[in-house]
């Protein structure tokens, strides 16, 4: 096997671990006391933003992809929609924090992309749930069509402080562990670029 093959399998392989690890941290969810009680939070955004940090904006989204899928599989295909919408919550999320990261380098860049990642997963989420979601969501249980002002409602006092909530929660979680990973991801890194 040639460097570069190896280089691709260890990489897969350590996205499919960190995609396993983000699964069990989505089982482990729990609601907001003011909010609906199917919006819960999860922790599950942690390691796809890793992967996303060590190699690339993509191999956050792959990492979310393997997290879904295998909760999926895990859950019965429940509740698809729900599954859908923690997989776009989470790519809008991880995807602008990992670019502005990668862009300007340093902690600075990091909190700065968590609030760019937390905005622009806010904003998304609130689109896409008055759009596409909440609709399908509503005819997949076989309730009644939701009326703009309902949908309205439901993101106003619902999706939009919700992803806020999460966005920080997440954030919050997440500097004091980049700080400690900080040497390790360095190292994660050069190894990246050596074996390329």
């Amino acid at each position: 096997m040639k460097k570069g093959q190896t280089s691709q399998l260890t990489k897969l392989i350590i996205l499919s671990l960190f995609g396993t690890v983000s699964m069990v941290l989505l089982f482990l969810n729990f609601p907001l006391p003011f909010l609906p009680p199917y919006l819960k939070v999860d922790f599950g955004e942690v390691p796809t933003l890793l992967a996303a940090l060590i190699f690339s904006p993509m191999a956050g989204v792959v990492v979310q992809l393997i997290k879904n899928l295998l909760y999926l599989a895990l859950s019965g295909a429940a509740d698809p929609v729900g599954v859908l919408a923690n997989f776009i919550a989470g790519v809008t999320f991880v995807v602008p924090i990992a670019m502005v990261y990668h862009k300007y380098k340093g902690q600075k860049s990091l909190i700065s992309g968590l609030v760019v990642g937390t905005v622009v997963m806010t904003i998304a989420m609130g689109i896409l749930n008055y759009f596409v979601l909440l609709p399908i969501y509503s005819a997949f249980m076989g309730f009644e069509q939701l009326t703009p002002s309902v949908l309205l409602g439901t993101i106003f006092a619902g999706v939009v402080p919700f992803n806020l909530i999460k966005g920080v929660i997440v954030s919050i979680l997440f500097v004091p562990l980049f700080v400690k990973l900080k040497p390790w991801i360095a190292q994660k890194q050069a190894h990246v670029k050596l074996s390329a």
